[in-house]
């Protein structure tokens, strides 16, 4: 597993109680982040958390990180060493749509109360020499493990679909061919997450434009019914020829609110009667 170091089961036993409570994070975060995800679909019906994956670092992608870290595996209290150094045993990954949605997830998260975030690092404004973005934050959760509290870390990381995506395969690669990506490789990946930023960014593009028109068909349905409203409540006062007049000035004959099933069903009580009065 590690250079020049086999774990006894006493040591596997060992961490394996080590690793329990960032298992209990893993679970206890996943059910938290869901519930911003399903809290903003019914309070907005839409998400910035299009999906929540998590998991516990391997005992053997553990060691080696914390090896690389100099620590000294099975020599003194190395099992704490290990803890100390690797802040991701517990990983998290959200995935968004949009950029501009990972921005708002990270604002959420940094506002949270249940968790203290330790540490950011923007591989979006800055990415790495291989292509990579991510947003990583380190998060230190507090969990209770049976009768004892223990703090315990956390990497969140921060993705779009595109940067998930490529993130994926170069991690594949990587494997493969044992971290020695040939050169002709690297530089199509390269290539390959530039491509992906920029498909973030036109769709991001795209997103702008669908919320602009959005929010103009609810400006202009919202002026129509205050519109409505003000011809209808001159109906109720039996004003009717003010009630006609502003029913033609506002809409004429060219008005159309099928789209819309409540301005219609005003739209069709008012007109029907004030188009039979004389």
């Amino acid at each position: 597993m590690i250079k020049n170091y086999t774990p006894s089961k006493g040591d596997l036993e060992k961490l394996a109680r080590m690793k329990a409570p960032y298992q209990q994070t893993i679970d206890e975060l996943k059910v938290k982040l869901k519930g911003i995800k399903y809290g903003c679909l019914q309070e907005n019906g839409y998400s910035p958390i299009e999906y929540v994956v998590g998991r516990v670092k391997s005992t053997e992608s553990m060691l080696k990180k914390a090896e690389l870290k100099g620590v000294q595996i099975g020599v003194g209290n190395w099992i704490e060493d290990v803890e100390h150094q690797v802040k991701d045993i517990a990983g998290l990954r959200l995935v968004s749509r949009y950029i501009e949605d990972i921005r708002e997830v990270q604002e959420i998260l940094t506002q949270r109360e249940d968790f203290v975030v330790e540490e950011v690092k923007d591989y979006i404004a800055t990415p790495k020499d291989s292509g990579y973005r991510s947003i990583h934050m380190i998060v230190r959760y507090p969990t209770y493990h049976g009768p004892l509290k223990k703090d315990a870390f956390c990497e969140i990381q921060l993705r779009t679909l595109a940067m998930n995506f490529w993130a994926t395969n170069e991690h594949e690669l990587r494997y493969k061919y044992d971290e020695k990506i040939p050169n002709d490789m690297r530089a199509a990946l390269r290539r390959a997450a530039d491509t992906a930023h920029e498909l973030d960014m036109q769709m991001g593009e795209f997103r702008r434009e669908i919320r602009d028109a959005h929010e103009l068909n609810v400006q202009y349905a919202m002026s129509n019914e205050v519109k409505l409203e003000e011809i209808f409540s001159l109906y109720v006062k039996k004003d009717y020829k003010r009630a006609q007049e502003l029913y033609r000035h506002y809409f004429g004959d060219g008005h159309d609110f099928t789209h819309d099933p409540k301005l219609k069903m005003i739209d069709d009580l008012l007109g029907s009667r004030l188009k039979m009065m004389k």
